[in-house]
């Protein structure tokens, strides 16, 4: 895996959100960035029915990763930033790009209401395949929706970031999720906010009586198990403040709700090497669609 980290860009305002994240968030590591662009060639009919020649088409398309970079260069002068075009489909492409990178990034368009946020077949496609992380940013976000502050034109601005929140499945948790989130948190120094929800039990959903003394027990020993995942990484970032949300209710509505006030959210997604459909866990679909944060999503055996 090389030291980059990679955007997929068309030209689209949550294309243009996700590369502004990207230019902070390479910025952060000290890493290069690469807007990848995707030329789909298009068929001699629509090209004709468009009355422009197939020259000017890719001429057009060229400008989008082009044009980008420049103002990203300008946005962000400390930043390596580059440019490449790649032809074939966009799914395709994109994920065989987020193999060879630290990081890919993509954008996320937003839906009026409450209806929360469409993540397009391309970016679900791509996320189901890729075995690396994968980051979605949505339509409308910009650098102050960070840390409170606009700072379109003062990147390097000394700032308090919001929370990391993570995801946490105390049932199943994994070391290359959890990583992630404290790394990031670090860098950012901030809080890291690691969110369970705490399902009801078995006993209630058949419409038995409660029994106050065991759902205590249940709850303290939920409780105790996730303090015990975190202890150990409490230990290797004693930096990062470590808060943890834990609460009754269906755990991707409590991310999503901690994700209100987050500047990531991290969640896991099990590698699944099965040529039907796609696998990427009902909480990680549920938080994709619903939250107004960047969400991360990493990969895991």
């Amino acid at each position: 895996m090389s030291r980059t980290i990679i955007v997929g860009l068309d030209g689209s305002p949550e294309s243009r959100a996700a590369a502004e994240w990207a230019a902070q968030e390479a910025a952060l590591r000290g890493l290069p960035l690469r807007l990848v662009h995707v030329w789909e060639s298009v068929p001699d009919a629509l090209v004709q029915a468009s009355r422009l020649g197939a020259e000017t088409l890719r001429h057009w398309s060229e400008r989008i990763p082009r044009e980008a970079a420049a103002e990203i260069r300008r946005r962000h002068p400390g930043v390596d930033v580059g440019t490449k075009q790649i032809p074939g489909t966009a799914a395709s492409v994109l994920a065989e790009a987020a193999q060879d990178a630290e990081l890919l990034v993509l954008g996320s368009r937003g839906l009026s209401g409450v209806g929360g946020f469409l993540v397009g077949s391309v970016g679900m496609a791509v996320i189901a395949r890729a075995e690396g992380p994968v980051v979605l940013v949505r339509a409308g976000w910009q650098a102050r929706d960070e840390d409170g502050a606009d700072r379109a034109d003062s990147a390097s601005a000394a700032t308090t970031h919001r929370p990391v929140v993570l995801g946490l499945d105390i049932g199943r948790p994994d070391d290359t999720v959890i990583a992630f989130a404290f790394e990031e948190a670090a860098r950012r120094g901030t809080t890291l906010k690691a969110v369970h929800g705490w399902r009801i039990p078995a006993y209630m959903l058949y419409g038995l009586p409660s029994d106050l003394a065991l759902d205590t027990e249940l709850r303290q020993q939920d409780v105790a198990a996730m303090a015990k995942v975190l202890s150990p990484w409490r230990e290797k970032y004693p930096d990062v403040d470590v808060v943890e949300d834990f609460h009754w209710g269906s755990p991707a509505d409590r991310v999503i709700e901690a994700a209100r006030d987050a500047s990531l959210v991290v969640v896991g997604r099990r590698i699944r090497r099965s040529p039907v459909g796609v696998h990427i866990g009902p909480v990680t679909h549920a938080v994709l669609h619903h939250a107004v944060a960047p969400v991360a999503v990493v990969a895991h055996d």
